[in-house]
């Protein structure tokens, strides 16, 4: 079994206009998907916005750069990840179509394993 981190990218903005309904909906998928795919899950988190995130930069000459804000300016953001084990990419794919994302969408990466 190999093992794959599913990002869960969204537009922060479209989250802070949602209406109350929208966040229960969402929050009922994620239950949803924790109870569906249990066996799946080795773990996962919901991420703070972007607004609250540092950023560590090499400066080319041993040090580091330590700055406010997120990595990289982007529309839609990573709010949140699922480490999941599954057969193949194609498991992965079933299974990371169950994550709610009405704002964005969702990456998949393999996880390296290092010999």
């Amino acid at each position: 079994m190999a093992e794959y981190l599913v990002l869960i990218y969204e537009d922060e903005a479209s989250w802070a206009k949602a209406r109350p309904e929208e966040s229960e909906q969402v929050m009922a998928g994620h239950v949803k998907f924790g109870t569906t795919h249990a066996d799946a899950l080795r773990g996962g988190h919901a991420l703070e916005p972007t607004s609250t995130a540092t950023s560590l930069r090499s400066d080319g000459a041993g040090g580091v750069s330590v700055t406010d804000g997120p990595f990289a300016e982007t529309k839609e953001a990573l709010g949140g990840y699922y480490l999941i084990e599954a057969a193949d990419l194609d498991e992965a794919v079933r299974i990371a179509k169950d994550v709610p994302a009405i704002f964005g969408g969702i990456e998949i990466r393999p996880i390296r394993v290092f010999d």
